[in-house]
């Protein structure tokens, strides 16, 4: 082979590499928009001999940028030696359900359908997201929990409403969800 082949050779490699960094810093994407989520419980849906079974969890989050509201949300979990290891591409199938759990406070301006949670569910390809809107006609924040994948995305989702209501006797003040979304 001669040098300019094998210089050839190195930079198809070295594109290839940084090809696959860049998708997968595209994938990570920023930060997921809320903490890590706290797991509630676990339950076994297949058994397996020699490896974890398949299961279902079920996790909470709070929503970072409207305090007073929570999610929780249940999600299928590979079990088999691929997801015991992390290589196994998770379903689509997400349950979603969020209520108020305190007084509501908007901490700035939201703009609709932004992310309130992201979560990866395979190696490279899948994420989870879960999204916040306002009715503002209602007063209501509408959130949705969908999957989507580089290449197709699923149809599959769940959607919660979250009525803004008064918080005790000291709440008289409600905010209304419409003076904050961009």
């Amino acid at each position: 082979m001669t040098s300019k082949a094998i210089v050839k050779c190195d930079r198809k490699w070295r594109s290839l590499a940084l090809g696959v960094l860049a998708l997968m810093l595209w994938q990570a994407g920023p930060a997921s928009a809320a903490d890590e989520p706290d797991l509630i419980f676990r339950r076994s849906t297949v058994f397996k001999w020699l490896s974890p079974n398949d299961k279902l969890a079920t996790y909470a989050v709070d929503d970072p940028e409207v305090e007073g509201v929570a999610c929780h949300f249940t999600v299928p979990e590979k079990g088999g030696f691929k997801g015991w290891l992390g290589l196994a591409e998770e379903v689509s199938d997400i349950s979603l359900a969020c209520r108020q759990i305190g007084p509501i406070k908007f901490q700035h301006k939201l703009e609709q359908g932004d992310d309130m949670f992201r979560q990866r569910r395979s190696l490279f390809f899948k994420k989870m997201q879960i999204v916040r809107g306002c009715d503002a006609k209602r007063n209501v924040l509408v959130y949705m929990v969908y999957s989507d994948r580089l290449i197709e995305g699923s149809p599959k989702n769940s959607t919660s409403s979250v009525p803004i209501m008064p918080w005790g006797a000291t709440d008289a003040a409600i905010q209304k969800c419409g003076e904050f979304i961009q």
